[in-house]
């Protein structure tokens, strides 16, 4: 059985936001309030996570987790990767390397944001990463299955991931025709949206709702959600069934 745990279901700001003061901003429902956007999953006897961004160590020291097999990265952005400089207590903990799989552009922006991980002069305390090149092919790790799942985040190729029969997908407004075989027979699906209105680079809330309707999951949740998409409670009582919003700690 697969178990997948909701670290952060928040865009990259956040919420609340800074200094905003909007109904959702100060909700008193711990739902509504959102860390960056992460997950993990539990599979086979592997814990791998997917995105480490600025709240990585909070994620992690809220839901007790000490140990992981891996780290897979959707793509570049900071709000997917700023925080990797924490896997520094899970290398020094467990006494080896996490390994982190990414596409080769992303590597590239890695060396630029942790340019001193990277250089010769390995300062004393600087985090190590085991890099692995992944494309949009399946792989493997340790008896876990990985289909990469190819979408578009504006002009930006980005990954998806699906293990299993549930499939994550973040930070996208456009998946190729070609790669919705990837999604048929699924039991989860958990897509981003932001907002109820169209984005120039995540789905609007009709567009993963029909997107949701496409795959024939038997469940969808909702993830990369912004404040302007309202109170959990609210956006909970909109959705057709079958679909829901993720939050911040939420286990399936």
């Amino acid at each position: 059985m697969t178990r997948l745990t909701f670290l952060g279901t928040g865009t990259s700001q956040g919420v609340p936001v800074i200094g905003c003061n909007c109904e959702v901003c100060k909700s008193e429902d711990s739902r509504d309030n959102r860390l960056r956007s992460s997950v993990i999953f539990e599979d086979n006897g592997s814990t791998l996570l997917i995105d480490a961004g600025p709240d990585f160590r909070q994620q992690l020291l809220r839901e007790s987790i000490s140990n992981m097999d891996a780290i897979l990265l959707t793509h570049e952005h900071k709000d997917h990767t700023g925080g990797l400089d924490d896997i520094r207590a899970i290398n020094h903990l467990k006494k080896r390397v996490v390994p982190v799989y990414c596409e080769k552009r992303v590597l590239e922006s890695l060396k630029r944001e942790y340019s001193y991980a990277f250089d010769g002069l390995k300062y004393p305390g600087a985090p190590v990463f085991d890099i692995r090149f992944i494309g949009n092919s399946t792989f493997r790790i340790n008896d876990t299955i990985i289909t990469p799942i190819r979408v578009y985040h504006y002009k930006l190729p980005v990954l998806g991931f699906r293990i299993g029969n549930i499939a994550y997908i973040t930070d996208a407004n456009y998946i190729p025709e070609d790669e919705f075989d990837k999604l048929t027979g699924l039991d989860i699906l958990v897509i981003n949206t932001v907002r109820r209105e169209r984005h120039i680079s995540h789905f609007s809330l009709d567009e993963a709702i029909a997107i949701a309707k496409r795959t024939g999951a038997k469940m969808c949740y909702l993830t990369h959600l912004s404040h302007q998409i309202g109170k959990h409670s609210d956006l909970a009582d909109s959705l057709p069934a079958g679909i829901m919003p993720a939050y911040d700690g939420l286990k399936v």
